[in-house]
């Protein structure tokens, strides 16, 4: 049987799981540097975000049979040229999507009332009447309109919880012809079209805009794209830090083009821009969405699945 190094932490369920199906595996994290002269003695290697896995590692491990990250992303793994040594690439694209839309939905909550804002500032009496009288301009997110950049299983999940809260929501995906949303209550089904919009139709009606693709090389939101906006948008991203220009961003807020900004992801992790940390503006997370007992679970029990089936293949 395979020998496993498992080197960003699994939950429990599937490093038993692993081990029940007569796997070997190894919980002990090898720091990155030591990775090229160790893991050469593993069939496989199951990482998260902090493991990188380039070409330089794929090199030193002529045997390697796979590279599985717990997750969506798989920014950290040189990809294609893993598959042309014909090593298999696993990830868990499901396992997720409820916990990152949450996530996503949370921060719309959250700068939606400045709650980012009062857990910092709300001190004592001067600060309590202070920052009433400033959030009695905020507003309710009922009939406010989504602009979804990415429709992928997260961009959807999401896309429930804000029609389930009345809000408009249009979608923007160039490999998608027709948006749908399908719900499932009580034994009843019901499917909802959603208007496909381009990005610059986007940007002059959203008030809220919401980030779900995978970074293509170059940032989707940049100086370009804010100056297309409506003025008081609302930004929120849980997909990939390089997909927004941090710098252009705080410009745009800064100018008051973007209220706010709920951000999970960052262009530099985990050394992330002080000028972001410290913005009372920004709703900041440290790359939780995927952070759920729930999520970890089903991420685990999916690579297990996965890892099996690609063993038994062979």
């Amino acid at each position: 049987m395979w020998k496993i190094l498992v080197n960003d932490g699994m939950e429990s369920e599937g490093v038993l799981a692993l081990q029940s199906l007569g796997f070997k595996v190894d919980c002990n994290n090898i720091p990155q540097n030591e990775l090229n002269e160790k893991l050469p003695f593993y069939d496989g290697i199951i990482v998260r975000s902090a493991t990188k896995v380039r070409t330089e590692l794929i090199d030193a491990c002529p045997d390697l049979k796979f590279i599985a990250r717990g997750g969506v992303g798989m920014d950290n793994i040189d990809v294609e040229y893993a598959r042309q040594k014909g090593i298999e690439v696993i990830n868990t694209p499901a396992a997720s999507s409820r916990s990152v839309a949450e996530l996503a939905m949370a921060h719309m909550l959250c700068c939606s009332r400045g709650l980012h804002i009062s857990n910092r500032e709300l001190q004592n009496k001067d600060s309590f009447a202070s920052l009433k009288k400033q959030f009695a301009s905020l507003c309710e997110i009922k009939s406010k309109t989504l602009f979804l950049i990415g429709f992928g299983r997260i961009g959807k999940e999401l896309a429930k919880m804000a029609i389930g809260s009345e809000m408009k929501v249009v979608v923007y995906d160039p490999f998608i012809s027709n948006p749908v949303v399908d719900f499932e209550f009580n034994g009843n089904q019901l499917s909802v079209s959603l208007p496909q919009v381009e990005l610059a139709d986007g940007f002059s009606i959203a008030d809220y805009i919401s980030i779900h693709t995978p970074f293509v090389g170059q940032p989707i939101l940049t100086k370009s794209e804010f100056e297309q906006m409506k003025q008081g948008v609302i930004i929120i991203n849980t997909s990939r830090g390089e997909n927004i220009n941090e710098s252009d961003l705080l410009d745009a807020i800064e100018a008051g083009k973007v209220m706010f900004a709920g951000l999970d992801v960052y262009q530099d992790e985990p050394n992330i821009s002080s000028n972001i940390i410290s913005h009372r503006l920004i709703s900041k997370s440290p790359h939780i969405g995927a952070s759920t007992q729930e999520a970890q679970a089903r991420i685990a029990l999916e690579l297990v699945e996965k890892i099996d089936n690609y063993y038994n293949s062979k």
